[in-house]
């Protein structure tokens, strides 16, 4: 991509999807220049990457890993701090050279403000007990789903981490919502 910037043609679900947002923090990160070509899904940006029709994309690695298992797709990096379980040959995009590059889609439990401290308490506890069963564990693995129970605290700090993080990628790349 350095050697052709400007060249490459990345697919997203969409303006303003994690997957556009993934790509731009990546090309924020090593100076590349990439060309967005937002889709209305995942479906279809699947399908023009799969036929060559876009050079690269960064999906979710449930539903691709399929794909890269069959040789169809090469997956050259995961967007996480640890490698994939699903993909453990598969080195992390820090790993390959780009430094504090950590891209996540998550999943959190909110409240309401002003929910009273003993209901969030409770809630908290029992969802972290729930995500500690066996069954779960294994569903959400087969899923592509890293399970991270955390505290009320820890939760909000990463929170407001990511509130920052892209935050600052939309506002050096123009990204936006159509």
């Amino acid at each position: 991509m350095k050697a052709h910037p400007g060249e490459v043609n990345f697919a997203s679900s969409g303006n303003g999807s994690g997957q556009h947002l993934f790509a731009a923090l990546l090309a924020s990160k090593t100076g590349m220049k990439m060309n967005h070509v937002p889709y209305r899904g995942s479906g279809q940006a699947t399908t023009d990457l799969l036929s060559g029709v876009v050079s690269m994309a960064i999906p979710g690695t449930a539903g691709m890993v399929g794909h890269i298992r069959s040789g169809k797709l090469r997956a050259l990096a995961v967007t996480g701090a640890a490698r994939s379980p699903q993909l453990p040959d598969v080195p992390t995009v820090m790993e390959s050279g780009v430094p504090d590059y950590q891209a996540y889609v998550w999943m959190g439990l909110l409240a309401p403000k002003g929910t009273p401290a003993p209901i969030v308490e409770r809630l908290n506890r029992e969802v972290v007990a729930v995500l500690g069963y066996d069954s779960v564990k294994r569903y959400m693995a087969n899923a592509g789903i890293e399970i991270v129970a955390s505290t009320r605290a820890d939760f909000g700090k990463f929170f407001r981490a990511e509130g920052d993080l892209w935050a600052k990628v939309i506002h050096e790349t123009g990204a936006h919502v159509d």
